[in-house]
């Protein structure tokens, strides 16, 4: 496929915005069968976090008789209140114990539920086709569905927890530093003031200050912890590349230039984890030096009213320990204000994968759909058809053209790009142009690409693909094989191997034709897939056409030097200057990183095999 064809893929998939990122999830996360498990988990944990904080307030209250006890040198209290404490502390660790299964439970399920829902999404019908021609949103979906999903979880059930946790401590400790300041008076200077709950105001003076400094400061780590994830993908992907086609890379002896290509990736990269330095050194110089003078602010705030004598030791104590919740409380945001933009950046980049994913059909929307319908009548038809692409319209010599079974068909075109295109119209993950194309029931149909398709596992598992191993007789595969010419392959058939990097590309179209022995289809429609075998398979592949395959109906998509004697009949793929291109979208393309955000154009498109 050509760049200009890819070009159709500038579709503006737009950040919904964070409560209707929320929302799309929390409708998921309630349609899935693990619904109750869900809401269990939820339930368990905001249960064990509530009694979490009622231990909390315990504890502090306990810091009361146990200082006093130390003040006056009483060690029978000293050592009852020792007592005390392990009862508190045991129940705290018990709960602290399930807290974390709970957590990491429900992390677990979370990444089931998101991961099976985004390959569900990818892989529907001619999704992840029309997905790779989408623009960035299609490029490394594996990134997005892999760690991407990993991360959004991991993130999401650690700050849901510690928000939940928080939240619930700011509550609980604010109405404790609101008692414990009655009676209380501020004094400075031989002035006595009296301020209702004045350590609890300090205490959210403090904390708002810092808060609202953090995200001042921080705000800008959102945009590029999202650039960052989607450059460090596209690393990824050419460390990748390279590595799978090593072989190419060494005949060309291409080291060099792959070096500077990878140099050439790695640059963004740097550069935007530069800019993260920067952003993050900004944030700490914010949350340190707000952490290092809170060890003496609540001292500070209560001092006044110790020196006055309104509070013992034990009481002192109390009140540093009630502000310290509080302002850990609020101080939730500062401590996390990095974690948070880094959850918000990867949920905009699942966010628009998701939508990106069920909103495929309106790509291209600004041209006309072809009619690609299932008859009954068990024939392919053509009519009027054309098939758009953003660098040109190609039609069919003649207008209407019907198919019956067993012909042996040519369509030839000169461009790789119509080819294409054309093939993919027929199997309806190209649906741009205009006309009506009628085609028999799809289980009848086989489609071979250009690019065969070797999935994971053993030789058989290849062969049968995409129908189970157990569909065929045992002998079947080796005759398969034995048949196309790949004898020396039969001691292979039950190993697991990585087919498609040890088979050369002959091999690998040689096994491409075998699979059509077992599946013997009624229509064969093959793009190209001819022109890449030798002389002699391929004289091995039109004698089954002509033998075993008498009955089927073989259309060839290829190039004119493809005519030989075996095709009784010939079409032509001409351009057609007056039809319509595709419209891409006009917006510029960009990084998907931000609200109003469109993508660029990706460049890995592929075929099915």
């Amino acid at each position: 496929m050509s760049q200009e064809d890819r070009n159709e893929g500038q579709s503006n998939f737009r950040d919904e915005g964070f409560a209707t990122q929320l929302l799309g999830m929390a409708r998921s996360l309630m349609a899935a069968p693990e619904r109750n498990q869900f809401l269990l988990l939820a339930f368990a944990l905001c249960a064990v976090v509530g009694a979490t904080a009622f231990g909390q307030i315990k504890l502090n209250a306990w810091n009361h008789p146990f200082y006093d006890a130390l003040a006056r040198k009483d060690m029978d209290e000293f050592v009852s209140q020792l007592w005390n404490f392990a009862f508190i502390a045991g129940g705290l660790l018990i709960l602290n114990v399930a807290q974390i299964w709970l957590n990491q439970m429900t992390k677990l399920k979370l990444r089931s539920r998101l991961t099976r829902n985004l390959i569900d999404l990818w892989l529907g019908p001619t999704r992840a086709f029309r997905l790779a021609n989408a623009g960035e949103i299609g490029v490394n979906p594996d990134q997005r569905i892999h760690e991407d999903a990993r991360h959004l979880v991991e993130l999401t059930t650690d700050l849901g927890v510690g928000l939940l946790q928080a939240t619930l401590l700011l509550v609980c400790f604010i109405g404790v530093l609101w008692v414990l300041s009655e009676g209380v008076a501020l004094t400075l200077f031989g002035y006595r003031a009296d301020i209702p709950g004045y350590m609890v105001w300090a205490a959210l003076l403090y904390s708002g200050a810092a808060s609202w400094m953090s995200w001042r400061v921080g705000r800008p780590l959102i945009a590029i912890n999202a650039e960052r994830y989607s450059r460090e993908a596209d690393l990824r992907f050419a460390l990748v590349r390279a590595n799978e086609r090593n072989d190419a890379i060494a005949f060309y002896g291409g080291e060099e230039d792959e070096k500077q290509r990878l140099r050439n990736e790695l640059e963004p990269v740097l550069s935007i984890m530069r800019r993260l330095v920067s952003g993050v050194t900004r944030l700490t110089w914010v949350t340190a030096g707000y952490g290092w003078f809170t060890i003496v602010a609540p001292i500070v705030v209560a001092a006044p009213g110790f020196f006055s004598g309104d509070l013992s030791l034990g009481g002192l104590m109390m009140v540093v320990g009630a502000f310290n919740q509080v302002q850990l409380a609020l101080r939730w945001f500062v401590d996390n204000f990095s974690v948070i933009a880094d959850w918000r950046a990867t949920m905009i980049r699942i966010s628009t994968f998701r939508r990106a994913l069920i909103e495929l059909d309106n790509l291209g929307d600004k041209t006309g759909r072809i009619d690609r319908v299932v008859n009954q009548s068990d024939m392919i038809q053509f009519d009027d058809l054309r098939v758009s692409s953003a660098s040109t319209c190609t039609r069919l010599s003649e207008r209407h053209v019907t198919i019956k079974p067993g012909e042996r068909i040519l369509i030839i075109a000169r461009s790789s790009a119509g080819r294409s295109n054309f093939f993919c119209a027929i199997a309806g993950l190209w649906p741009w142009g205009a006309g009506r194309i009628s085609v028999p029931e799809p289980a009848s149909m086989m489609f071979m690409s250009s690019r065969p398709y070797l999935p994971p596992g053993s030789l058989r598992t290849t062969l049968a693909y995409p129908a189970p191993v157990s569909n065929f007789p045992e002998t079947a595969f080796a005759e398969a094989l034995d048949r196309i010419g790949l004898s020396h392959l039969k001691p292979g058939l039950d190993s697991q191997r990585r087919w498609d990097r040890e088979l050369g590309g002959d091999e690998q179209q040689s096994l491409h034709f075998a699979r059509l022995l077992l599946h013997k289809p009624r229509w064969i429609l093959i793009n190209e897939a001819l022109d890449a075998l030798d002389e002699e398979t391929r004289a091995i592949v039109l004698d089954i056409f002509t033998l075993e395959l008498a009955g089927a109906t073989v259309l060839n998509v290829g190039r004119p030097d493809t005519q030989n004697g075996f095709f009784a009949r010939v079409l032509h793929l001409i351009d057609d200057p007056g039809g319509e291109r595709l419209a891409p979208r006009p917006e510029a393309p960009a990084i998907a990183t931000s609200p109003g955000v469109s993508v660029a154009t990706s460049t890995n498109a592929s075929y099915p095999g």
